[in-house]
């Protein structure tokens, strides 16, 4: 069954909580992941959070899954993960493809912007 965007994103805000800049950094002092899933031309043209990991959305599920020969040792379903890209939307979708690997306790940031308005480090 073929659905649109709008649906696919509602769906995912749906599941993916929205977290501020300054919720964000409490709760990478307590562990949480920083998670930037936009690709490397957009890092090498904007900069990245201070402390993110980047893993493209391209590749999230490969490297995610604790089974896949590309596990990325980052990735623990008991770890929170914080997800942020350019905008919000990619981050969403990013973040319930980790709630259907079961990951249980995911964010969305938004974008770049949100993180850096909030007082987060960009570099």
């Amino acid at each position: 069954m073929a659905q649109t965007l709008k649906a696919m994103l509602e769906a995912a805000h749906s599941v993916v909580p929205r977290i501020s800049a300054e919720e964000a950094q409490i709760k990478i002092k307590d562990g949480a992941l920083l998670l930037d899933v936009r690709d490397a031309p957009e890092l090498a043209a904007s900069g990245k959070a201070k402390g993110a990991h980047n893993v493209s959305r391209g590749t999230l599920e490969f490297r995610a899954e604790p089974d896949s020969p590309n596990a990325d040792p980052e990735f623990r379903t008991d770890r929170a993960i914080i997800l942020f890209c350019a905008a919000g939307g990619r981050a969403a979708l990013a973040g319930q493809a980790l709630k259907e690997l079961g990951y249980k306790e995911v964010y969305n940031l938004g974008g770049l912007k949100d993180w850096a308005d909030g007082g987060g480090e960009v570099s």
